[in-house]
């Protein structure tokens, strides 16, 4: 059992008042509470960076673990291992003393273990008459109990931002793909344009991109690749234009073929264009009541994997459309136009749907402000978007009545 005091460290190691905030934390352990011990260490292990533990100091806690004679950890087992260092220097594939020590003081630091030292520093459990354990000598492992939630926050935000990570790395590579191709298919083509500027532009920003680059570095990475791209687009769109113009004038028709006056860009199928152009626009009136949040998250589940809490509500849903806008390479004004045409509700299921569909839309940010001007021209709906992707995901949908 444990003293109620805070206790002191044996010997020169000093007292702060952080290991006394330590102490008061690890008493304060809601009853009947419990948590799987190598659980606990697999978070700590993902979120280490966040709770700003080393893999050495990891390597003696799951030493120390291994002391624990239980799986769960509990007050009920006890919170109490008590090896010497050279049990635990062995579980801690014969770390040397003084790195063992060294990694002890981490973890204490860290407020993962709490040091509760005997009298002349040893470390031994004093039994009763029964054989129970009635006093201890050692490290307490009630931190891992009384923080356990807090390991897992912190394993789920690293998991969320190596997902955004690589989403952000996916966005490059499908950028410097088709700014490349599309540079040299102009150059090809003989379309009027200051293609060696653009190319110089483009060279000059992917030499520069780190081998090791942080989120926010590489979207502006990407940020700066989407300008680029839209450049290349509008030169080659407008050359385009002036192609089809000068034909359906020779032919005395007035009228202009429907791919080249709606957009910029062209990423979606033909039937999910053919239908978001058929209906009305809804716009910010639309009834996203038959839209339940639900029927949206299974359309687009991959927008719950950005969600550190999870999406349970619109406002989750807003939240982490406005975060994955970021990742998507989509500017601040496009998505706030967005919603203003369309609604904040309705923008956060286009940013969803845009997410799900990522690996075939080369130009979010693109994409999204011709969504916009459907909206403003009131011919664009988001039902058969959630529609396909329903599809897409071999899904049936079915409204709540």
């Amino acid at each position: 059992m444990e003293s109620g005091f805070a206790t002191t460290p044996f010997g020169r190691r000093p007292m702060t008042l952080a290991l006394v905030k330590a102490n008061a934390a690890s008493r304060q352990i809601p009853e009947g509470e419990v948590v799987e011990k190598w659980q606990v260490y697999r978070w700590l292990c993902e979120g280490k960076s966040i709770v700003g533990v080393g893999d050495r100091a990891l390597a003696v806690l799951s030493g120390l673990l291994t002391f624990y004679p239980d799986d769960q950890i509990s007050e009920e087992n006890g919170l109490m291992v008590f090896p010497s260092n050279a049990q635990l220097s062995l579980r801690a594939h014969g770390m040397a003393d003084s790195t063992l020590r060294r990694n002890l003081a981490e973890l204490v630091s860290c407020g993962l273990i709490i040091r509760r030292d005997s009298a002349n520093g040893k470390r031994f459990a004093r039994k009763g008459q029964g054989g129970a354990v009635v006093e201890a000598f050692g490290f307490s492992l009630a931190p891992l109990l009384t923080r356990a939630a807090e390991f897992q926050q912190a394993a789920d935000q690293v998991r969320a931002d190596n997902r955004a990570l690589k989403l952000m790395r996916e966005r490059i590579t499908l950028h410097r793909r088709d700014i490349h191709k599309l540079v040299e298919a102009a150059v090809e083509e003989d379309v009027p344009g200051d293609w060696g500027t653009i190319w110089r532009r483009f060279r000059a920003i992917v030499d520069a991109i780190p081998r090791r680059a942080g989120l926010a570095e590489l979207e502006r990475i990407v940020s700066e690749l989407v300008d680029v791209h839209n450049v290349v687009d509008k030169l080659l769109e407008s050359f385009t234009n002036t192609k089809n113009s000068s034909g359906n004038e020779s032919q005395n028709e007035r009228q202009q073929s429907d791919s080249n006056t709606d957009s910029t860009f062209v990423f979606e199928p033909a039937f999910e264009k053919s239908r978001a152009e058929a209906e009305p626009r809804q716009g910010t009136d639309e009834k996203l009541k038959s839209y339940p949040i639900g029927l949206v998250l299974k359309a687009c589940p991959e927008i719950s994997d950005y969600a550190v809490h999870g999406i349970g509500n619109w406002r989750d849903l807003m939240i982490t459309a406005a975060q994955v806008r970021g990742y998507l390479g989509i500017s601040p004004s496009a998505y706030e136009e967005a919603c203003h045409e369309m609604g904040q509700e309705v923008a956060a299921i286009v940013i969803a749907c845009i997410l799900q569909r990522a690996q075939h839309i080369n130009s979010a940010g693109g994409y999204l402000r011709v969504l916009t001007e459907k909206a403003r021209a009131g011919q664009f709906s988001v039902g058969p978007m959630l529609m396909a992707a329903l599809k897409a995901n071999g899904l049936t949908a079915r409204m709540a009545g």
